[in-house]
């Protein structure tokens, strides 16, 4: 096809019906959670999967508790100023781009995942 407008207007529809059946196999328990999550962005498009979940500073310091590391340690693993990340865990601050979406990944996998 040379009409790329027919051609975005398909793949619309066809990525569309693959949200909308994984999103009823996972209602149904079909499918499990983790399989639905692995379908690519591509066909869940840019809101379906939030990777940069709000995460408060509570949660940050309990993160990084959980993994038995200083703020200095957490800090260099996250590429951070000490300073930046003793901000995040009194909540003066709130993470935003690379560091939020990194803070999800340790909140869902663990910190061994970014290591």
């Amino acid at each position: 096809m040379n009409d790329k407008s027919n051609w975005t207007g398909k793949v619309n529809s066809i990525d569309e019906s693959i949200r909308e059946m994984a999103d009823d196999q996972l209602r149904l328990g079909i499918m499990d959670k983790a399989t639905h999550e692995k379908i690519t962005m591509r066909h869940l498009g840019p809101t379906a999967l939030s990777t940069s979940e709000p995460i408060s500073g509570e949660e940050i310091r309990g993160l990084r508790e959980a993994a038995r590391v200083s703020q200095a340690v957490f800090a260099r693993y996250l590429n951070l100023t000490v300073g930046y990340v003793s901000q995040l865990e009194r909540g003066t601050k709130q993470p935003k781009g690379p560091a939020l979406a990194l803070l999800n990944v340790i909140r869902r996998k663990g910190l061994e995942a970014i290591l």
